[in-house]
């Protein structure tokens, strides 16, 4: 899974017509402090996610298997919104 905050959202006029329902976020991955880390991606939101929240994103074939997308061309989904992170002290 990937700790991430959504930055934007893409519009699509044409896409593949299994994605044609989808509501597509760029999304940033950050680390548990909230530090932006890596590259942004395209995830399809299965939670409904706005833009400046923190959600949790699946990649690969686990993508395919979040709610509604089995055999979709999806490669990376959001499959959580983020409330808190806790991480232990001296990490």
């Amino acid at each position: 899974m990937i700790l991430a905050r959504v930055v934007g959202t893409v519009v699509a006029t044409r896409k593949d017509p299994r994605l044609e329902s989808a509501k597509l976020l760029v999304a940033r991955a950050m680390d548990p402090h909230g530090k932006p880390e890596g590259n942004y991606l395209v995830a399809i939101d299965t939670v409904d996610a706005g833009v400046g929240e923190r959600v949790l994103i699946v990649s690969g074939s686990s993508a395919r298997l979040a709610a509604g997308l089995k055999d979709s061309p999806v490669d990376a989904a959001i499959v959580g919104i983020v409330d808190t992170v806790d991480v232990a002290a001296g990490d």
